[in-house]
């Protein structure tokens, strides 16, 4: 059972790593669009 629980909580670290390098993108994504509505 504690291999299980390593493994779970490594994949839980990875999860959250990716959530925020995920959100990080979608907001620098969302500031490019929104200049380029201001800029046409």
């Amino acid at each position: 059972m504690m291999t299980f629980g390593i493994l779970g909580f490594c994949f839980g670290i990875i999860g959250f790593v990716f959530g925020v390098v995920a959100l990080s993108k979608v907001q620098q994504l969302e500031k490019q669009l929104k200049l380029a509505r201001l800029l046409t």
